[in-house]
């Protein structure tokens, strides 16, 4: 039998995890922390804590290395004021599933695929929220997780097309926005699926899910199907699509999910160095997130303040910022 995960429950948490995980008032928000990004998921942790007023418990999923780090990261820094359980991810589950690729090796880390495995977490809620760690919140969370799903739906997510503001972004980049960015339409497999290839697509790094609709509907084996067919037939791939755990999630979930407001999801941040939005626009977005390859706490990169006013520094000092007059 495969062990998805082992927990680690923290001993400052002075609530009971089973009363707390059946409480309606709850907000549960997974995360995963690998050991080379640590302080980007301390960072959302922080902004997410910071502005809301909700009860907020993090599900803190990492490999069995971090586990240590993680928690001296937290218990060591004004984080310890807050509820959250460390789950350690077994990367077994992957066997088979995913094989190596060397253009963007940080898009195969094991924890890249744990928004695969929801409902097999250690985890008691009907509703939970899932962030990426390289994402800071600016509203209070629970405006996003109070939105209501439309009936037969296990998600929610922003649409690829959705706010005008970032559409300049997104051809100044070059971005894809569509299915045909995604999936190899030269593949039957893909093909037959009769998904129109000028669909919008959506980014699976922010998402509200319904845990009783994922299992019904089988979610997590619709996914592992997926991922299977691309090991052995490569119907997808890391250098068209960005990475591998994109596409399934567009496949099963095309024309099956809620739509967030636009403001919860604003990307692209970390695509390019020297394309900009505009600082109202900003101010007004409840979520930012640097997806692409140049993340916050390097150099270079753009709105690095906004993400860096919620960097905690590490205590152990492993993880440290890149800026222009560092050394490093």
């Amino acid at each position: 039998c495969l062990v998805l995960v082992t927990c680690h429950s923290s001993s400052l948490v002075l609530v009971s995890l089973q009363a707390l995980t059946l409480a309606d008032n709850v907000i549960p928000i997974i995360i995963c922390a690998s050991e080379e990004r640590l302080g980007a998921t301390m960072a959302t942790i922080n902004s997410i804590h910071s502005n809301t007023d909700a009860s907020v418990f993090f599900y803190i999923v990492t490999l069995r290395d971090a586990v240590k780090l993680t928690r001296q990261y937290i218990q060591k820094t004004k984080l310890r004021r807050i509820k959250y359980k460390i789950l350690e991810f077994n990367p077994m589950v992957l066997k088979g599933k995913v094989k190596p690729d060397s253009s963007r090796p940080d898009l195969l880390h094991p924890l890249n695929f744990v928004r695969f495995y929801l409902p097999l977490l250690d985890i008691n809620h009907k509703r939970v929220i899932y962030l990426d760690d390289d994402v800071i919140v600016q509203g209070d969370i629970k405006d996003l997780f109070d939105i209501k799903l439309k009936p037969g739906h296990a998600a929610a997510f922003a649409t690829d097309c959705d706010l005008p503001p970032t559409h300049e972004m997104v051809r100044s980049i070059g971005m894809q926005t569509t299915y045909m960015g995604f999936l190899d339409y030269r593949k039957q497999e893909i093909r037959e699926l009769g998904i129109n290839p000028s669909d919008c697509s959506f980014n699976p790094g922010v998402f509200v899910a319904d845990i009783n609709e994922w299992k019904k509907q089988k979610i997590t084996k619709q996914l592992e199907k997926w991922m299977e067919e691309n090991f052995k037939q490569n119907i997808y791939s890391s250098a068209v699509a960005g990475g591998v755990a994109t596409p399934p999630m567009l496949i099963v979930f095309h024309d099956k999910y809620t739509t967030i407001d636009p403001l919860w999801h604003v990307r692209h941040l970390g695509w390019s160095p020297d394309t900009r939005y505009s600082d109202n626009f900003l101010q007004e977005a409840h979520l930012l997130h640097w997806n692409g390859r140049f993340k916050p706490w390097r150099y270079p990169g753009v709105h690095l303040d906004l993400w860096e006013k919620w960097f905690i520094p590490d205590p152990t000092r492993r993880f440290h910022l890149v800026r222009p007059e560092s050394d490093d």
